[in-house]
């Protein structure tokens, strides 16, 4: 691979990564099972396929794991079990645009809470970023009535939010002494182990060849594949930019599930999402610059 040929495919994989991520949403809808049953099925076959990658490439973190680190995995993976759980509830209770907005709301949390657990300077322009985030969830989520089934989706989005950014913020703590391919591996596999016990005795697992077939899609290629291409994007592109990206995963969610699945966004949730996405996209480059 030639010098000029190498961020060319950085970009690619790092597109093509956001553009799984944003397709994982859909499967909330086209698989006929319970959140559930489609957190515990991701996590697994996305555990498998990530353990795959690791022995292939990288068997040096599997050798540094040792028996008093596992501590480091159980709670992540239960907050990244309770994350996607909460994400597929929102989706399949509302619309896929309505949670994946309300999901884009961790920059917001990660913002509030990180300065205060990394003993990190509270910026005024951190303030603004999360009041204008804010403010754009409040648009999506502004309900027509008291049943709103849209309020409710974005709610269980930014409940799904929280999560994920709590996940992230723990990461940060534990990413200098594994590589990611090795903590995601890690990760799913304890969610899976919290979750396929739990889903096993409440769910019903009579799923068709074809749910099954698109859970393990969602595992290997949503979730283990996007994984491993956004990691390998970071080795050639700079941060920011796979930010600014990924945080573009709500608009690639939105048009697919406009093309696959005929939902047809309100312009008050076009409105909303263009601010949140906005905002975040203004963030990254913001905290870049400053």
């Amino acid at each position: 691979m030639t010098v000029s040929e190498k961020p060319k495919r950085a970009l690619t994989a790092l597109h093509t990564a956001a553009l799984l991520f944003g397709l994982a949403g859909l499967f909330g809808k086209i698989i006929h099972a319970s959140p559930l049953v489609i957190a515990a099925g991701r996590t697994f076959f996305a555990a498998i396929a990530l353990a795959l990658v690791l022995i292939g490439t990288n068997r040096q973190g599997i050798r540094t794991f040792r028996a008093k680190d596992l501590w480091l995995f159980i709670l992540p993976g239960i907050l990244l079990a309770l994350h996607w759980w909460t994400f597929f509830h929102g989706i399949q209770i509302s619309t896929v645009a309505a949670g994946l907005l309300g999901f884009a709301s961790f920059p917001m949390f990660i913002t509030l809470f990180e300065p205060y657990l990394f003993k990190e300077p509270f910026r005024l322009f951190d303030l603004a970023v999360a009041m204008l985030i804010m403010a754009g969830l409040v648009v999506v989520a502004w309900p027509d009535d008291l049943n709103n089934a849209r309020c409710a989706g974005v709610l269980w989005g930014i409940v799904s939010g929280g999560l994920f950014a709590a996940l992230s913020m723990f990461n940060r703590r534990i990413v200098r002494r594994f590589n990611a391919i090795t903590i995601a591996c890690f990760q799913n596999t304890a969610a899976c182990l919290v979750m396929l016990p739990v889903a096993f005795f409440l769910e019903s697992w009579r799923l068709s060849l074809s749910d099954l077939l698109l859970l393990v899609i969602l595992g290997v290629v949503c979730t283990a594949l996007a994984h491993t291409l956004f990691i390998f994007s970071l080795t050639v592109v700079r941060a920011q930019l796979a930010g600014i990206v990924t945080a573009l995963e709500p608009v690639y969610g939105i048009c697919f599930a406009f093309l696959l699945l005929g939902e047809k966004p309100s312009i008050v949730v076009l409105l909303g999402g263009a601010l949140i996405i906005g905002t975040t996209c203004a963030a990254i480059l913001g905290a870049w610059r400053l």
